[in-house]
């Protein structure tokens, strides 16, 4: 049967404005990291992108390597798009990114021009697509100057296969360099997507007053950092779990007993909410104005359906701050 999309979809989600521009981005976005790769269901993959963006989630975040095997996200999502999507592509925010190993040999990888761009052409033919919305630099470079890697996200932009630009995984200074660069060359850098969790601060020591500064988006991956904020591992390491199946992206000895500790006292303030770990642990991100969008992944429509319930959360009072910053700097 063809999909049709929920009318009512842009009735509940809230929208946010990318830091200064024109862009609004749902704050919370759908990343395609784990569970849409060519060793998933097919359909239930399917489900969920449809789900999502019958919820108001219009953004959708990948990556050159998203699978496994690396490529396959982008055929999944392609495919979606190309079946029941078509119709909404003007209503859906597309992203991706190249930065980190995708093809053998020297120029597989990083920040080259030749890289960057070649990968580019590869993502857009995966998914059958002209352009992207967003394309990103997905970590910075150590050997390859700024310039180069800048130069072909400026030329990304003039050739029109990517309406915006953003960086992942930059250091505030790096992120600064880099965007005074693009500045010099006429292009904006729209966003940056940095990991940001209760259990991974880094961002707020520099790097969040850099992207104001700049009147730059931010929008974080691993809010629930790979699971350890949510009830998943309260009770232990389930056997079906990332750090159960040693993924190599979460792995066993980095559910310490401290966090679990951590987590269950949060868990418990989360309730006192009336919200699950998960949910309050995105809220808390999106409590910073600076943030424009939180990326949750999902490995079923009902978990989806869990986090978006952080969307429309209420406020947290001084009180519930201040019990959560002293439940996180205990130990």
């Amino acid at each position: 049967m063809a999909y049709t999309a929920a009318l009512n979809r842009y009735e509940a989600m809230p929208y946010k404005r990318c830091g200064s521009s024109g862009l609004k981005l749902p704050v919370i976005s759908l990343g395609l990291w784990h569970n849409f790769g060519g060793v998933d269901i097919y359909q239930l993959s399917r489900e969920m992108v449809l789900h999502a963006f019958d919820k108001g989630i219009t953004h959708f975040d990948l990556a050159n390597n998203y699978g496994p095997p690396p490529g396959s996200a982008e055929k999944t999502f392609g495919r979606i798009l190309k079946d029941d999507l078509h119709r909404y592509r003007d209503e859906i925010i597309v992203s991706t990114k190249a930065g980190y190993l995708m093809w053998p040999g020297p120029y597989g990888e990083w920040g080259s021009k030749k890289y960057l761009i070649a990968s580019l052409d590869q993502s857009l033919k995966r998914m059958g697509l002209d352009y992207v919305d967003i394309y990103y630099s997905h970590r910075p470079d150590p050997e390859t100057p700024f310039e180069e890697t800048m130069g072909a996200l400026e030329q990304i932009v003039r050739q029109g296969k990517a309406l915006y630009v953003g960086l992942s995984n930059y250091t505030a200074d790096q992120t600064r360099q880099a965007v005074e660069i693009l500045k010099s060359m006429g292009i904006r850098c729209l966003i940056h997507q940095p990991r940001y969790s209760m259990f991974d601060r880094w961002v707020e020591d520099g790097l969040l007053a850099v992207l104001e500064d700049e009147g730059m988006g931010c929008i974080a991956y691993s809010p629930l950092a790979q699971g350890m904020l949510t009830n998943r591992y309260l009770n232990g390491i389930p056997a079906d779990s990332r750090a159960g199946k040693e993924s190599g992206f979460l792995q066993p000895d980095q559910v310490t007993h401290e966090k679990v500790k951590k987590a269950r006292k949060l868990s418990t303030l989360a309730a006192g909410r009336g919200q699950k770990l998960a949910q309050m642990a995105l809220s808390w991100v999106l409590r910073d104005t600076r943030i424009t969008s939180v990326l949750v992944g999902a490995s079923s429509v009902a978990q989806l359906d869990d986090n978006l319930a952080a969307a429309g959360s209420g406020a947290f009072s001084p009180g519930e701050l201040q019990q959560i910053e002293s439940i996180l700097s205990e130990g």
